[in-house]
């Protein structure tokens, strides 16, 4: 083997696939951003009355994302021979999110859909009213599904369209490509949808609405979505090189040999099991019965519990309070090219560790094994919790110190941009940890089912909570509302506000903010879990060997 295979760059062949992987998951990170993010803020900036609940309804959305392990068998055995396993689900299911996309939007533009959310950009009054929280969960849970059967695929052609010098390299397109997609859709959308931002920076004259409607970018994106179909239908194969390789180049002279480039064998069993659904299901029980996948599970399904209420509720109580979302979006902008410099960097430093954990080079000081053990592939995965454990402190104080004034001073905004820069970054370490140690342990034999199941266990982990996490901060709050013209004050839980702006033309005040109960309940439970639980087995699991994530 040439020596440049045994280093963790990624190889100079592999260029173009890599970058094709960093585009088709910035496709994904489309519909995530707007379900997972820009939704949700246009919801509380522009009807704050809009309680914690009904923000947890629609969160039900985002459940297909989590939950496409059920659903990834059939996406992983019925496939043309003639497309490809994989690019028989891409390009059809990226062309139909693209039109579905481009319908919605104009629903939207029209208000049929989400009633009210673009009248400043068409000249109609109102703003958001006959809210169908029902109904717009449904529209964008479909969008969500879509977005997850391709993951499904896109899962299973990185383990194949990467030679294994470059496989690490999978998770960094991931993660570079869903949060470029995503801050698209979220951070710098907000930024061009608002007005004051619009009119602070790009115009003269002060207009009423922003640059970017939700239905124009919605339709602009569906036009993405369909440009890059036609890509992936007439400029790519199945495997990138097999036209040329395998080289045996023993049998070459010195100036014609070529290097042995060797790629994972996810779709090269040709064997009629592997296009068995019935065999991929069970395929998938074999998997859940491993007692490796079992603990793992476990790990995934408890540890985001610890900053759930942080990292769900923080930006939108700062929202409620009166900071700006545009000022909001500015601070997840910072974000970006942190997310994008650094994702390689995380990605390396996750190979070096599994490199020197199997190699007997582990080394650490007293202080560094206390907090996260010895060094391993699972290392960044455990700082990046502590560091996310971090964060949701700190979200709190952020919260607790909004000026009484409602004036935000700079080193507040500062206090704003650090908090979310380490969750965010931390939060990326972790994925991008988590992500290497999936595509190491993965049977590649089963390789879409096996990856979709890791990561839908992990995605799980963070999607589950939120509906209780959101009641729980409705549950524990309590608000009054004062009544001018009677006189009059009320006490009732989180889900009175509308009635009390809208109906009775009240003033809310909060007497209890349940946010802070539930914040500190997540911290404290995920203190105890990581120092008596996860820290522990992440030990236990990074030092297997591989063999010990494989069925028989």
């Amino acid at each position: 083997m040439d020596r440049s295979l045994k280093t963790n760059s990624l190889a100079s062949h592999d260029v173009p696939q890599f970058y094709l992987l960093v585009a088709l998951y910035l496709l994904q990170g489309i519909p995530v951003g707007l379900a997972f993010g820009t939704i949700p803020f246009l919801l509380k900036s522009m009807a704050k009355d809009t309680s914690f609940t009904t923000l947890g309804l629609f969160s039900i959305a985002t459940y297909p994302y989590s939950l496409k392990i059920i659903w990834s068998p059939i996406v992983d055995s019925i496939y043309s021979k003639k497309s490809g396993r994989r690019r028989s689900w891409i390009i059809p299911i990226q062309l139909i999110s693209g039109i579905l996309l481009f319908v919605i939007g104009s629903a939207i533009s029209k208000g049929i859909i989400f009633s009210g959310v673009d009248d400043a950009f068409h000249g109609r009054n109102g703003g958001i009213h006959d809210l169908n929280i029902l109904s717009l969960t449904w529209y964008f849970g479909v969008l969500v599904f879509l977005c997850a059967t391709q993951d499904i695929a896109v899962d299973g052609w990185a383990l194949t369209i990467l030679s294994k010098q470059s496989l690490t390299y999978a998770s960094t397109a991931q993660t570079v490509g869903i949060n470029m997609g995503y801050f698209l859709s979220f951070t710098i959308f907000l930024s061009l949808n608002s007005n004051d931002f619009a009119n602070k920076y790009f115009r003269s004259t002060p207009k009423d609405h922003g640059l970017v409607s939700l239905g124009g970018y919605m339709k602009f994106s569906g036009v993405l979505y369909v440009l890059l179909t036609f890509y992936v239908m007439f400029n790519t194969k199945e495997r990138p090189l097999e036209d040329v390789l395998p080289v045996d180049i023993s049998k070459k002279k010195d100036d014609e040999a070529k290097v042995m480039i060797e790629y994972g064998d996810g779709d090269a069993v040709g064997t009629e099991n592997t296009s068995s659904i019935i065999y991929t299901y069970r395929s998938f029980v074999k998997i859940l019965r491993l007692p490796t996948v079992r603990t793992l599970a476990i790990v995934h399904l408890t540890s985001k519990l610890a900053f759930q209420c942080n990292e769900a509720a923080t930006n939108l109580k700062l929202l409620e309070q009166g900071f700006k979302r545009e000022d909001l979006a500015v601070t997840v902008l910072i974000d970006v090219p942190f997310e994008i410099i650094f994702g390689y960097y995380v990605a390396k430093w996750s190979s070096d560790n599994d490199h020197d954990a199997h190699h007997g080079f582990s080394r650490s000081s007293r202080c560094v094994r206390w907090l996260v053990g010895e060094k391993g592939v699972l290392t960044p995965w455990l700082w990046g919790f502590l560091g996310r454990l971090a964060s949701a402190i700190l979200g709190s104080f952020v919260v607790k110190a909004f000026p009484k004034d409602g004036q935000i001073t700079t080193p507040y905004f500062l206090l704003v941009i650090v908090q979310h820069l380490l969750g965010s970054f931390m939060s990326t370490i972790q994925f991008i940890g988590i992500s290497s140690f999936h595509t190491r342990i993965a049977d590649p034999v089963v390789g879409g089912t096996y990856m979709t199941l890791l990561n839908t266990l992990s995605n799980f982990g963070g999607t589950w909570p939120r509906l209780i996490i959101m009641s729980m901060i409705n549950y524990f709050s309590i608000y009054e509302c004062y009544v001018p013209a009677t006189n009059n004050k009320y006490q009732y839980r989180g889900n009175g506000m509308e009635s009390c702006t809208k109906g009775l033309m009240g003033k809310v005040s909060v007497v209890r903010d349940g946010y802070y109960i539930t914040n500190g309940l997540c911290v404290v439970f995920g203190i105890l879990l990581y120092f008596r639980f996860l820290k522990r087995k992440a030990q236990q699991l990074q030092s297997l060997p591989v063999s010990a994530w494989r069925c028989e």
